[in-house]
């Protein structure tokens, strides 16, 4: 019995080595196994990470939240803004004198008359979609704060104007402001401007409400754009307040001696020289532009900068360009402010595409 155990028990431990050592290789190799699943399922996680991080932009880094619904609100109130300011381009504007005015004559008039309504339209239709929310909020409030001055100065034309006769620039034409009628045009440009500062205060609202952040690349380059604004705006105020057409001076020749002498006529009003709503309006005008100029570069997201420069840049562009169709007319001259505020619209046109265009870090 012990002879047997004897020789079992060696035997036994033969076996037990044998089933080790070929048992050694059926672990390592499913260990290999593991390695191998484990390598083929680190690239298509690196492959996913690298498919979601190409979804935003290199340097832009673009987040987008849930956008509130008072900031579709704002885009709705653009949209009405600028169909109503489209709209009343060609009905009459007002009535001086038992002459009708239209803000806009002939094609060059009607698409100076559209730059203000159909930037309204298109970037209300943006924030309609819910698309790069506070790009919209950012020009409804700027420009908000841009139609404030210009409805208290619309209001005056309408109905205080005639307090103090004046010769005033009234879509192209020299008048006499000793009596006035408002028409069609007139209400519906002044509900245009009203609509805008409605969204503007609604943009307010919305604005610490809405989630849009970016990774920054402006950033470097948001104190040059700061100086060239307050440079642009300071530039755009001197203009607005002088006349941009006026009437040019006449000159005499006496028949006797020959002698000749030049006789100043007297030209349309400064905005700074009218009384009551037109004074205050362009004080506050003067102000927002300034004011607007300093606060749209420290904006955030750079989709908001470009929102708030492209609201300065319509505003100003449009009044010079207004003031080039008025000295189209033969009783009226480009004046030198006139052409400093279309330079300084086209600068700051060419601001906001500068910010546009620094989408990369």
């Amino acid at each position: 019995m012990s002879a047997r155990d004897a020789r079992t028990g060696p035997a036994r431990d033969r076996a037990s080595a044998k089933g080790r050592r070929s048992g050694a290789p059926t672990r390592t190799g499913n260990a290999r196994s593991d390695r191998e699943r484990a390598g083929n399922a680190r690239p298509s996680a690196r492959r996913a990470g690298s498919a979601r991080s190409g979804a935003t932009p290199p340097g832009d880094g673009l987040v987008i939240g849930p956008v509130p619904p008072l900031a579709r609100v704002t885009g709705a109130l653009l949209v009405l803004a600028g169909l109503a300011g489209a709209a009343g381009l060609l009905p009459t504007y007002l009535v001086v004198g038992g002459e009708a005015i239209s803000q806009a004559t002939g094609i060059g008039g009607v698409l100076v008359g559209l730059l203000v309504p159909v930037a309204h339209v298109a970037v209300g239709g943006v924030l309609l979609r819910g698309a790069v929310p506070k790009f919209g909020l950012a020009y409804a409030g700027v420009a908000a704060a841009l139609a404030g001055g210009q409805l208290l100065i619309e209001i005056y034309r309408g109905s205080s104007s005639t307090a103090r006769p004046g010769v005033e620039v009234l879509a192209g034409n020299l008048v006499l402001t000793s009596g006035i009628e408002t028409g069609p045009g007139w209400v519906l440009a002044a509900v245009a401007l009203a609509l805008t500062v409605v969204a503007g205060v609604v943009a307010a609202l919305a604005w610490g409400r809405t989630v849009m952040e970016d990774g920054g690349a402006l950033d470097s380059a948001r104190s040059v754009l700061a100086g060239a604004a307050v440079l642009l705006g300071v530039t755009a105020v001197l203009s607005l307040s002088l006349p941009a057409a006026d009437v040019p001076d006449r000159i005499v020749t006496d028949p006797a001696t020959g002698l000749q002498t030049v006789v100043t006529q007297e030209g349309p009003q400064a905005l700074l020289e009218r009384p009551g709503f037109a004074l205050l309006g362009g004080l506050l005008l003067a102000g927002a532009v300034v004011l607007c100029s300093v606060v749209a570069p420290s904006l955030r997201p750079r989709l908001a900068v470009v929102g708030g420069l492209l609201a300065i840049a319509v505003t100003v562009l449009a009044a010079g360009l207004t003031g080039l169709r008025d000295a189209a007319s033969p009783d009226l001259e480009w004046t030198l402010p006139g052409a400093g505020l279309v330079l300084a619209g086209v600068g700051y046109v060419a601001l906001t595409i500068t910010a546009w265009r620094l989408r990369r870090g």
